[in-house]
């Protein structure tokens, strides 16, 4: 039976996304140097054109040509598209880490211009049956959405195939934009779990380059990790109640978290939902 993402994809972080898959690319001969280049230079210009949607972070489809090149089944085809100064980036997590590299173009000039290549992060993605998996995950640079463009992936054993690709259906995740970068304290509500567990509220808020990182810290020290859009994180300190950094995707909306705790007679992983209140902020 199909596995359905557990996690929000969100989120994020994201933002930087997502959150919630990647790769990279390579192959082409000397003579198409001199083309090639000028092919990545002009992808790359392309990718930076003022955005059609308005700054925000929006959750998209990631439609393929072809049944080998998808998002995780986890994400349920989806990723995160973050808009910010007008550029779009679209961060994916694929189904495996089968696919080294990404490049944006033909397969043919991927060789030829290395320093354009894509390179993966380590995703984690967890199922609706509780097993997690490390995948890889590309951020992408996209020009425009609901648009087909090239982009060539590198496998394991050195050769690129072309493929053609597109971003649709970007919806816009709900909840207040991050406030000028800065630090802050924000009220923050647990919901989920057994009711027994609470975390520190209001939570430490740190705002960079438009990104939002929240200090959580529960009340207990037996949670060893907390998975937030696809990505797990580990414990920030070794004593003390277990305290975690996690990126928040937008401020009076609900995130999405899973919560592993060694409390129990075996790791049990438990889902709960946090929601910043925009209007503590201080």
């Amino acid at each position: 039976m199909k596995r359905v993402f557990s996690c929000v994809v969100a989120a994020s972080l994201a933002l930087s996304l997502l959150a919630g898959c990647g790769a990279s690319s390579t192959a082409s001969s000397a003579a198409s140097g001199a083309a090639s280049s000028e092919a990545a230079s002009s992808v790359a210009s392309s990718a930076v054109e003022t955005a059609a949607l308005p700054d925000g972070v929006y959750t998209a489809d990631f439609d393929t040509d072809s049944s080998m090149f998808h998002a995780n089944e986890a994400c349920n085809g989806k990723g995160t598209l973050t808009v910010e100064n007008g550029q779009m980036t679209f961060h994916v997590s694929l189904a495996s880490t089968h696919i080294v590299n990404l490049y944006l173009g033909k397969a043919a000039d991927a060789a030829a211009n290395a320093s354009d290549w894509l390179q993966p992060t380590t995703d984690t993605v967890t199922y609706s049956d509780g097993t997690s998996e490390e995948v890889y995950g590309f951020d992408i640079p996209v020009s425009a959405v609901d648009a087909d463009f090239d982009l060539a992936i590198l496998g394991t054993k050195g050769k690129w195939y072309d493929h053609v690709v597109s971003v649709r259906n970007a919806v816009e995740q709900a909840g207040t934009a991050a406030p000028a970068d800065g630090t802050y304290t924000c009220e923050v509500t647990l919901e989920g779990g057994s009711g027994r567990a609470t975390v520190e509220s209001p939570a430490a808020l740190t705002v960079a380059d438009g990104k939002m990182t929240a200090t959580i810290v529960w009340s207990s020290p037996n949670y060893d990790y907390m998975i937030v859009d696809g990505e797990k994180y580990l414990p920030t300190n070794t004593d003390g109640n277990s305290t975690f950094e996690i990126p928040v995707a937008a401020l009076d909306t609900a995130l999405d978290v899973t919560a592993d705790t060694v409390a129990m007679s075996t790791p049990h992983e438990i889902e709960y939902t946090l929601t910043f209140d925009s209007a503590s902020l201080k």
